[in-house]
């Protein structure tokens, strides 16, 4: 390729190996660098050369890791500073090629309240709203009232569902203009906000958009968005099963006068939304000027490989003449994406951490120029730390079809085999919501995933019943890994020479006591009773490291294990479950947590803000600690009316996932007790 023989990549995780891959494929040297907590990082170790800066935030350090490496352009990815006119100019002033629209689209697009006057003034249908640089708080709460409640505010800059929030009542007004404004202040660096009229059961549609800079401009179809939680996507596929003919005509001109409206080069995205209740109209909401984490489900439909032609294009070459000329592109079959998350479903997907301890992914054809059914973009390997300090996915796994039952049935397949150890994920999760009614049907909306949660979150109770017997057949390690039995004698089995007895093995889970009970040896056959529940004939196998095959009343299931500490991880079909000794459990019981109203951290993060002081009268449900993770927030409220009497963290302090934050409990207000913020 013409003026690019090297390319530094100026990110982390999946999006760069699969970057990398691209490449590779051409013939194009890859260069990656890494923060000092990501020396070992899979994409640090795919790459051709390597090296360190001490922030993917640093432009300064990632244009002289570029110029020290003898790179020739700099991709950004997606995340991080892939949005960020500055960053891109400084690319340019160092005399490399920036894979990336230009600076000035960057800006006109990037400003919320700058891009709806632009593509208004082009003619494209935007959401009712109001916003302007400088608007304090009072303005705003006027013009949401204006508007009429329901609202949605939403920054002004930057996107992927930071900042947002959903305002039903008045009195909720400044304090949700307060916190979104600091979320989005701590994510983007801007606390301006904007208020947009509240769609109700809104579907989210994007359209894929490219221009190279000799003014050609093309779409490749769109994309439907709209299983979606916190505002962040889960579940992504083209084309949408919504979307006829005669909308796809107008909403894909809608996006292409987008792009031309502010002059753009490269790859970017226009995302539009379209109300529940007339769904033959469509919104402007954003566009996104970069590579889309979602881009897969796109190439798998129309063969085109988005990140060879980013580099074309910043190359300078043009699109190719077949595409341009082809109006609507060919779309083949139907693709579904489903984003992995280290993220726990049964606590509202907050994020959760920790060291990976068996990473099993599905297949994947290396070529993303090819046309496997099931594609992995992944930089996933055991060992690898899952902090709070970057965003949560872990992986994405696509799945092709000829129809889109047939995709969603393979993408099931795929998340089925898709193990992740060590780590609480959304895998399980998924596999569920493919399967729910109105998911199969394509009656989506992006209300749908929080009004299913309660159904689908967790895993049901004949599942985790198996799982406890899972747990129960490593801990005893009947079977070494190459199927001999060990000495009855080392193992805690009650074995007597009198014959077998029964014995008990007693876990900790989910913060509560699972006892199972066992009579006679799970390696050749026992009768184990989990809790309460029935006696079941079992017999355990090993199958090979870390593989187990087990058998319950007749039906043999594959799983996945592993050991870690005192935890014993267990996994079938995308579920995974953590067990602990019933001793660690207690230890994190004493005396003081059994006191009335203990407050704790919902996951590992940083203490955002703290509202409340020792002393101070609270009612149930009043906001008191905000912890931030992956520049989100969450707000922890009383748990019951009472007296603040114990705070036990401050402001910037680092928690972990259940740290105690403080107590509410009995006890008289102290006269002018109040916290921080």
């Amino acid at each position: 390729m013409k003026g690019i023989g090297s390319v530094l990549v100026a990110n982390r995780g999946e999006i760069v190996v699969r970057i990398f891959r691209t490449l590779r494929a051409l013939g194009i040297r890859s260069i990656a660098v890494y923060a000092p907590d990501d020396e070992d990082a899979p994409h640090a170790l795919a790459a051709d050369a390597a090296r360190a800066v001490h922030s993917y935030l640093d432009a300064d350090a990632l244009v002289d890791a570029a110029k020290f490496a003898r790179a020739e352009a700099v991709h950004p990815g997606y995340g991080f500073l892939s949005e960020d006119p500055a960053f891109a100019r400084a690319v340019i002033a160092a005399g490399l090629l920036w894979v990336g629209p230009p600076p000035g689209a960057i800006e006109a697009m990037g400003d919320k309240i700058r891009a709806k006057q632009t593509v208004a003034a082009a003619g494209v249908p935007v959401v009712p709203g109001a916003g302007r640089p400088g608007m304090d708080d009072e303005e705003l709460a006027a013009a949401a009232l204006d508007l009429g409640l329901p609202v949605l505010l939403k920054p002004a800059a930057g996107g992927g569902g930071k900042g947002m929030r959903r305002v039903t009542a008045p009195e909720d007004l400044f304090g949700s203009i307060t916190s979104a404004r600091r979320e989005a202040k701590n994510a983007f660096g801007d606390g301006t906000l904007l208020v947009e009229r509240w769609i109700e059961r809104p579907r989210h549609i994007e359209v894929q958009v490219f221009a190279d800079a000799l003014g050609n401009v093309v779409h490749l179809g769109e994309r439907e968005c709209s299983l979606q939680r916190r505002h962040q996507k889960i579940v992504e596929e083209s084309p949408s099963p919504l979307v006829g003919d005669a909308m796809r005509a107008a909403m894909t001109q809608s996006a292409v006068e987008v792009a031309r409206s502010c002059s753009y080069v490269g790859a970017g995205t226009v995302e539009f939304i379209v109300p529940g209740d007339r769904p033959d109209e469509y919104f402007f909401m954003e566009m996104n000027t970069r590579l889309q984490v979602e881009h897969p489900v796109t190439e798998a439909v129309t063969g085109v490989d988005l990140v060879e032609w980013q580099l074309r294009v910043a190359a300078g070459e043009a699109l190719p003449a077949a595409q341009v000329a082809q109006t609507p592109p060919t779309c083949r079959g139907h693709a579904v994406e489903a984003r992995v998350y280290a993220e726990d479903p049964a606590r509202d997907f907050l994020p959760a951490s920790g060291t990976v301890a068996v990473v099993a992914l599905p297949p994947s054809l290396p070529d993303v120029r090819q046309d496997p059914h099931v594609r992995v973009d992944a930089a996933l390997a055991s060992g690898a730390m899952v902090g709070t300090r970057y965003d949560p996915m872990l992986a994405k796994v696509v799945a092709w079809g000829t129809t889109r039952d047939e995709a969603v049935r393979r993408l099931r397949a795929a998340l089925e085999e898709t193990a992740v150890l060590g780590v609480t994920t959304n895998v399980g999760y998924l596999t569920r919501l493919l399967a729910h009614p109105e998911v199969a049907a394509g009656r989506l909306d992006t209300g749908l995933v929080d009004r299913t949660l309660a159904e689908l979150a967790t895993p049901d109770d004949g599942d985790t019943r198996d799982a406890a017997v899972a747990a129960l057949c490593v801990l005893a390690a009947e079977v070494e890994p190459n199927g001999s039995v060990i000495d009855p004698w080392e193992v805690p089995d009650g074995w007597t020479i009198a014959g077998p007895r029964e014995w008990e093995v007693a876990f900790g889970h989910e913060g509560r006591a699972v006892s199972v009970r066992v009579q006679g040896r799970v390696s050749l056959s026992a009768r184990v009773r989990v809790d309460d529940g029935p006696w079941l004939e079992v017999r355990a196998r090993a199958r090979g490291a870390g593989e187990l095959a087990l058998e319950i009343d007749g039906v043999t299931g594959k799983w996945r294990t592993a050991v870690q500490g005192s935890d014993v991880w267990v996994c079938r079909r995308g579920d995974a479950w953590r067990f602990s000794s019933r001793d660690a459990l207690r230890r994190g019981c004493g005396e003081s947590e059994r006191m009335t109203g203990p407050v704790k951290s919902p996951m590992p993060g940083v203490v955002a803000a703290v509202h409340v002081g020792v002393g101070e009268a609270v009612r149930a449900g009043q906001p008191l600690v905000v912890i931030e993770a992956m520049k989100m927030e969450h707000v922890v409220v009383a748990p019951a009316d009472g007296v603040v009497t114990e705070l036990l963290v401050r402001q910037g302090q680092s928690v972990g996932l259940d740290q105690l934050l403080g107590r509410v409990g009995e006890g008289e207000a102290v006269e002018g007790a109040s916290g921080g913020d």
